[in-house]
């Protein structure tokens, strides 16, 4: 969209969908929290936070790759006559929390036969 109304109407229908996203994380980290409480679930917070860190990069990884460079449909800064190098920078942040949650995630967890360190039985 190279109109100023469509600039707008597309930014407030990605702040819509980054907010639905934004909502999601909540719903589940609340459903994980309050399974962990009745003693159903009790994932170490490593592997928790780990893994959110990990959804969050390849979230914006597709976003990124699909939206920005694909189909160019906005970019991070649409503001700018070169957008690329804020695009690439959101890229590398995706890549960055996925790679550091994978490993957080993996630093977690609980070798064979052993709970891991805060979970139920500590």
């Amino acid at each position: 969209m190279t109109t100023v109304a469509g600039l707008e109407t597309n930014t407030l229908v990605d702040g819509f969908f980054h907010v639905a996203t934004w909502l999601l994380v909540v719903a589940g980290t609340t459903l994980a929290v309050r399974a962990w409480q009745q003693g159903r679930l009790a994932p170490p917070w490593r592997v928790h936070v780990g893994l959110l860190l990990a959804g969050w990069g390849a979230f914006n990884l597709v976003e990124g790759l699909i939206d920005h460079q694909l189909l160019g449909i906005h970019h991070v800064r649409d503001d700018l006559g070169g957008p690329l190098g804020w695009d690439l920078a959101f890229l590398a942040s995706g890549v960055v929390l996925l790679a550091g949650g994978l490993a957080l995630a993996r630093g977690g967890a609980a070798p064979a036969g052993r709970p891991a360190p805060g979970s139920v039985g500590d």
